[in-house]
């Protein structure tokens, strides 16, 4: 876990996109009633904080191995607290506890928490990570296949591109939407596994959770 020398970088991506992610889902999940949550509703701030700081010194100083296990270390904790608020929902429909309008705003901030979530884990893990992705004179390989990295795609500089957070966000929004990656091919394993993931959480959210919230009023 030391520190890792990697190429010197010309062009590196901004971190600030992914830290407002992160603490949007923090903020999301703490807006859903106290039933949805769990524990107490301050652990989650409290851990993801917690984390982001050292994150944020270890990228600062170059310990780009401490910043990559820490990271992940924040996406597997507000996976874990999407999960279980999606789980938590799901128990209580029968219980009619939640009122149609309680439902519908708990199934929305899920619905966008997921979103965040699985773009977060996209750019995390896509051709090694960020770092390597910065290290590296242009993408031309990974775990998706984006349109610029095609031979004539109208992108400028295309011998320079790499993807950005927005760009896994924009894969992210898809899967969640359309219940596919769209424009985008997903070709190792472990993202199509993700991807299959991200789909199954909106799938459940959209068309049990919000149906049932609108089948209510």
């Amino acid at each position: 876990m030391g520190k890792r020398h990697l190429p010197e970088i010309a062009n590196p991506e901004a971190r600030w996109p992914v830290l407002v992610a992160i603490l949007g889902v923090g903020g999301i999940l703490v807006a859903l009633p106290h039933s949805l949550v769990l524990g107490p509703k301050w652990l989650l701030p409290a851990v993801v904080a917690a984390l982001l700081v050292p994150t944020t010194l270890a990228h600062r100083a170059g310990l780009h191995e401490v910043d990559r296990r820490l990271g992940y270390a924040i996406s597997g904790v507000v996976t874990f607290a999407l999960v279980a608020s999606l789980v938590l929902l799901i128990l209580r429909l029968p219980e009619k506890a939640e009122s149609p309008r309680e439902l519908l705003r708990a199934a929305t901030l899920l619905w966008v928490t997921n979103i965040l979530v699985f773009a977060i884990w996209y750019w995390r893990l896509d051709a090694g990570g960020p770092h390597h992705r910065e290290s590296r004179d242009a993408h031309t390989a990974g775990a998706f296949f984006f349109p610029q990295m095609m031979d004539g795609a109208p992108v400028e500089q295309p011998e320079n591109w790499s993807p950005r957070f927005v760009d896994y966000l924009f894969l992210a929004f898809n899967t969640s939407t359309a219940f596919s990656p769209t424009d985008t091919a997903v070709l190792s394993r472990w993202a199509k596994v993700l991807c299959m993931l991200q789909a199954l959480i909106s799938l459940s959210i959209v068309a049990i959770l919000a149906s049932r919230a609108v089948g209510m009023l």
